[in-house]
C-alpha cells in the first residue's frame, strides 16, 4: 500500500512540474562560471528536476550499499559466533527446560 501512495505522489508531482514547465517557455539567461547562455525556461526547470532526482537516487543507492555491507558483516559475525558456541555439558543446566509430560 505504501508503494502505491508513493507512486501516486510521484505521478502528481511530475504532473505539477510538467504543467509548470509548459506554462514557462520564454527564454532565460543562465549564468555559468565561464559564461552565459540563453535557454528556454522549460528546459531549465526540467533539467533541475532531473538533476535533483539523480542526486536523491545516488544518495539512496549509497545508503542501500552501506546497509547491505553492514548486513553482510553482521550475518558473518553471527555465523562465527554460532560456530564458536561450545556444546553444553551435563553439569550446566539448560536455559530452556522442557515441560513435564503427563501420563
Amino acid at each position: 500500500m505504501k508503494f502505491q501512495w508513493t507512486m501516486l505522489f510521484g505521478i502528481l508531482f511530475a504532473l505539477i512540474v510538467a504543467i509548470f514547465a509548459v506554462i514557462n517557455v520564454e527564454p532565460v539567461t543562465v549564468n555559468y562560471l565561464f559564461g552565459q547562455a540563453e535557454w528556454p525556461l522549460i528546459l531549465v526547470i526540467l533539467g533541475s528536476v532531473f538533476m535533483g532526482g539523480i542526486i536523491i537516487g545516488s544518495v539512496g543507492l549509497v545508503r542501500i550499499y552501506a546497509l547491505q555491507k553492514t548486513l553482510k558483516q553482521l550475518t558473518k559475525d553471527l555465523a562465527n559466533c554460532q560456530a564458536e558456541k561450545l556444546p553444553q555439558t551435563e553439569e550446566e543446566p539448560s536455559a530452556i527446560e522442557e515441560p513435564p509430560t503427563v501420563k
